[in-house]
C-alpha cells in the first residue's frame, strides 16, 4: 500500500508569547490559556482546523483532560454552539492516546498506541481518513517535528508572558521553513495562525 498524501498532519496547540505551553508552575499551570481559548474566534478556529480530521493524537495528560471536560458538553444547552460542534467532533473521531502506562481508553473511539508518535503517523498515512490532528500534546508535536512528518502548525498565540515553563521549539526541533496560510485575531487578543510547511522537490 502507498502512503496517503492527502493526509494532512496538523499540531495544532496554544502558545504564549515567550513560546510556553504551560506557565512556571508545571504541566497544568495553564489558566493564561483559558481566556483566549473560549473566544468565539478562537473556537471558530479550532473548528475550522480539525473538521477535517478523522483521527486525533493526544498525550496521556491532555487525554485525561480532554475526557473530563469535553464528552458531555455536546449535550449542553446552555454551552456556545462551538463548543457542542467541537464536543461532538471530538466524542466520534478515533483519538490515539500515546502512554505506556494507561491501562485502557474509556472515551468511546480510543485506543492506546504503544509505539513513538513518528511510527504511528507513518502508519496512520498507509490508511484511508481525514486529516491527522495532534491536540495540545508538545511532546507528540516535537516529536513529529525532528521527524519531519507535520505538515501544518496552528498556533493559538496568547498574549501572555508567563515566565517560565516548557517551550515547545527546544533544541531537539530541528530548521525547518513554514509560509503562513492564514492568520485571523480573536476578540481577546490571541492571534489564530496557521503555517504550512514549506518542502522543496
Amino acid at each position: 500500500m502507498t502512503s496517503n498524501t492527502n493526509r494532512t498532519v496538523v499540531g495544532n496547540i496554544s502558545l504564549s508569547l515567550d513560546g510556553r505551553v504551560n506557565g512556571p508552575g508545571g504541566d497544568y499551570d495553564m489558566g493564561w490559556i483559558a481566556p483566549h481559548a473560549v473566544t468565539a474566534g478562537s473556537l471558530a478556529h479550532m473548528i475550522r482546523v480539525t473538521s477535517p480530521a478523522t483521527t486525533a493524537l493526544l498525550g496521556r495528560k491532555n487525554y485525561e483532560g480532554f475526557g473530563g471536560y469535553w464528552p458531555t458538553v455536546a449535550d449542553d444547552p446552555t454551552a456556545p454552539e462551538e463548543s457542542r460542534a467541537f464536543s461532538r467532533w471530538l466524542n466520534e473521531v478515533e483519538k490515539v492516546v500515546f502512554s505506556s502506562t494507561a491501562p485502557a481508553a474509556a472515551w468511546q473511539n480510543s485506543r492506546i498506541a504503544r509505539t513513538d508518535p513518528v511510527t504511528t503517523v507513518k502508519e496512520l498515512r498507509l490508511q484511508d481518513g481525514g486529516d491527522i490532528v495532534v491536540l495540545a500534546s508538545s511532546s507528540v508535536i516535537r516529536a513529529l517535528l525532528a521527524a519531519d512528518e507535520l505538515d501544518r502548525l496552528s498556533i493559538t498565540l496568547c498574549p501572555e508572558l508567563v515566565g517560565g515553563g516548557m517551550q515547545l521549539f527546544d533544541e531537539t526541533v530541528p530548521a525547518t521553513s513554514w509560509t503562513l496560510t492564514d492568520s485571523t485575531p480573536t476578540d481577546s487578543g490571541a492571534l489564530c495562525l496557521l503555517y504550512d510547511r514549506t518542502r522543496t522537490a
